[in-house]
């Protein structure tokens, strides 16, 4: 019985990088999948929920600058 059989992870939904199809479990390898996310519509989602994320981080390291810089206007 393979190691990983017993990780809830596996029945876990993701994202494939390369194929752009959602995968159940371990499919392809860690360098290709995205997630893991609970429901397959979240993982299909997986690429804007990613450029959403990296946006709303964006947004604060600027506040966090601005606020060091003394550049604060609230």
């Amino acid at each position: 019985m393979p190691e990983h059989e017993h990780d809830p992870a596996e029945r876990k939904y993701y994202y494939n990088v390369r194929t752009g199809k959602v995968e159940q479990g371990y499919v392809s390898g860690v360098t290709h999948r995205m997630g893991p996310y609970d429901t397959p519509e979240e993982a299909a989602r997986a690429l804007e929920t990613a450029r959403a994320r990296n946006q709303q981080w964006e947004e604060e390291d600027a506040r966090e600058r601005a606020w060091a810089e003394g550049d604060d206007e609230d």
